[in-house]
């Protein structure tokens, strides 16, 4: 089956590779449509590694899909052949404990696409779990349906966040996962949502969402805007989504008494915590690993209109077109929030 296969740090092709076809009982097998290409993606082909995960072999890529379904295992009762879904891709043991315990993003033993050394998804054909599989609804189209699985990892921050109704969060970074944290905590109860970055053409996303108040940081003091518009108070929530060693200054200035801080962006080197500030102000820390339990509620809130996710999207490829995708993504053009690629051309 042709695939766009990562075969070592800085080399793609789109090939032919074995892949698994035979559907088992709990399986369905799915006909690829739209496939999100993620930082993780991007991360893998321009170092070949990430943490303790290396790219030792070829390695199919892509985490964020969308299809339908076109054959099911004697055991699945819930999907059927033509449903349009989206997939959650984590592959967890049901007798883990993380599992048990409705943690099982935390499982050591899970199995996630596009992670070494497991395959992902940017193949005309996937077999995968119906457990995991998830039906869209009508009104949602595939490229949004493919769009579920970073929503997902906002929607975990927000749910570690705990936000009461009125309260103003602010989130640092202004890409994808930024991005889709601030519509989920305005969604979860957030009466407002500052977005700060350094690149001005991310923050012009915020144009489509009038209840992110984007902050430009290499024109205005982040700590200032935030005290003068809150009365000297600070924010009730904290989401740091841009993996910036600086952003974590923000903490100790911009956070009220109590406030909830979420981590989300992954630190390329050890971050200072100035534990003092930290007990004075009492503040509270989560952080965010995946998801677990979130493809449901994000999908209600794409259907529903509450959150909408399409102006995130910003180019789409063709299936043939998938080295060009990812030498394009591998860019990081400020203009670029979300490449997808069509793996689907008949639909």
């Amino acid at each position: 089956m042709k695939a766009l296969v990562l075969e070592k740090q800085l080399e793609l092709k789109l090939r032919d590779i074995d892949l698994p076809t035979e559907v088992g009982a709990d399986d369905v097998k799915i006909k690829m449509h739209t496939v999100g290409i993620c930082g993780s993606d991007i991360h893998y082909y321009e170092h070949g590694k990430i943490g303790q995960w290396h790219v030792n072999a070829p390695m199919v890529l892509g985490h964020e899909g969308s299809g339908t379904v076109i054959e099911v295992g004697d055991n699945e009762k819930v999907l059927k052949v033509g449903d349009r879904v989206c997939i959650e891709p984590q592959v967890v043991s049901k007798k883990s404990k993380e599992y048990k315990l409705g943690m099982y993003n935390y499982d050591q033993q899970v199995k996630f696409w596009a992670t070494p050394p497991i395959h992902g998804c940017l193949a005309p054909e996937v077999v995968f779990p119906g457990d995991m599989v998830f039906k869209i609804p009508d009104n949602l189209s595939y490229a949004e349906g493919a769009m579920v699985e970073p929503l997902a990892v906002g929607m975990q921050g927000v749910t570690k966040a705990k936000i009461k109704p009125g309260q103003i969060g602010l989130v640092m970074g202004c890409g994808p996962i930024g991005l889709v944290t601030g519509l989920a905590a305005l969604a979860g109860g957030c009466s407002k949502v500052y977005i700060a970055d350094v690149l001005a053409e991310k923050l012009k996303m915020c144009e489509h969402y009038p209840d992110l108040i984007p902050v430009d940081l290499t024109k205005e003091s982040l700590s200032e805007r935030i005290m003068d518009d809150t009365g000297g108070w600070g924010v009730d929530r904290f989401f740091e989504c841009s993996g910036a060693v600086k952003a974590y200054e923000s903490i100790f200035s911009c956070c009220s008494p109590g406030a909830h801080v979420v981590l989300i962006g992954n630190n390329a080197e050890p971050v200072p915590m100035n534990w003092a500030i930290l007990f004075a102000k009492g503040l509270e820390y989560q952080t965010v690993h995946r998801y677990s339990h979130q493809y449901e509620p994000s999908i209600r809130l794409l259907g529903s209109g509450k959150i909408d996710v399409k102006p995130m999207i910003t180019h789409t490829f063709k299936f043939e077109e998938s080295v060009e995708a990812f030498e394009r993504a591998a860019e990081h053009r400020p203009t670029d929030v979300k490449l997808q690629i069509k793996v689907d051309e008949d639909n």
